[in-house]
């Protein structure tokens, strides 16, 4: 069941803004809002992560954040159940380390951990953090990917027990449910 716009509660620990990276390519259309340096750079400072005077990005920064983008994709595709991501694990490393990310103490005695990097390696690196937050508390395995072969979008598990499998019901749990009855159809007809 879809959840309307009035309903709608935030991911926590800002997961909505990971599983919008991770939206930046569709493999249902192959659209994909990183294809340049340029889109990288657009699409992070759109989101706050990239300061102002750092609003340009190379092909190596570009090529980094796909690396990212997927690393991230296949642990949500884990999350669903689909395969394990043994590399996922060495790049979101190399991410955070590129990116300085370490704890920073307040002066009220909360702990928040933030890139020391600037830049675009600062930038990747904010993205973990919502991903280092939620896994300390469980929500990060509410951050899935639809087990769609030819969709695959990212999205927050909003149900009671964790079970949500597809992006939409409507549209890909929809698809599955009738590829798997006209499986059994042919089966029977054997």
């Amino acid at each position: 069941m879809a959840v309307s716009p009035s309903e709608y509660v935030a991911a926590p620990h800002e997961l909505d803004l990971v599983i919008d990276f991770v939206n930046t390519f569709d493999p249902d259309t192959g659209e994909d809002e990183l294809a340049s340096p340029d889109g990288l750079a657009a699409w992070l400072a759109r989101r706050g992560l990239l300061e102002e005077r750092a609003r340009s990005a190379r092909e190596r920064d570009r090529l980094e954040a796909i690396d990212l983008r997927e690393a991230l994709r296949g642990l949500m595709l884990a999350n669903n159940g689909v395969g394990t991501q043994a590399g996922a694990s060495a790049v979101l490393e190399r991410i955070a380390r590129n990116g300085g990310l370490s704890a920073r103490f307040l002066p009220s005695g909360e702990a928040v951990l933030e890139p020391e990097a600037r830049g675009m390696d600062g930038a990747l690196a904010r993205l973990l953090v919502p991903v280092f937050e939620s896994s300390r508390d469980g929500s990060w395995q509410r951050a899935k990917a639809c087990r769609a072969d030819d969709c695959q979008w990212a999205f927050y598990d909003r149900s009671r027990n964790r079970s949500g499998t597809w992006c939409e019901m409507a549209v890909c749990g929809n698809r599955a449910k009738v590829r798997n009855y006209r499986d059994r159809r042919a089966e029977r007809a054997r």
